[in-house]
């Protein structure tokens, strides 16, 4: 069973909100997680023309499904790298492992 960290998509249509959560590979976007690992949320304020990104997580939860496997998706492995939680270590096969800051 491959174990993937990725979102999964909730919230009305012009307000979404996605968890970050550790979940069976083969599963669909929004089936039940083993574990939610925390929220990332978009808020758009269209008075100010703004728009402000909030995250909540665990971190060392998200550390433990890393060190024991969990592959992160794309979408996440930006998520890591734009607030330096983790770098990517390129392997030759295309497959994206992490090194725990």
């Amino acid at each position: 069973m491959v174990v993937r960290i990725r979102f999964s998509m909730h919230g009305p249509r012009n307000n979404k909100f996605f968890h970050i959560v550790a979940i069976n590979g083969k599963q669909r976007r929004d089936a039940k997680p083993i574990e939610t690992l925390g929220i990332y949320r978009q808020k758009i304020d269209p008075a100010k023309d703004h728009m402000s990104k909030s995250v909540d997580w665990s971190v060392a939860r998200i550390k433990y499904w890393l060190d024991v496997g969990a592959q992160p998706s794309r979408s996440a492995v930006k998520l890591f790298t734009q607030v330096s939680f983790a770098t990517p270590v390129v392997r030759t096969i295309s497959i994206q492992r992490f090194r725990l800051l």
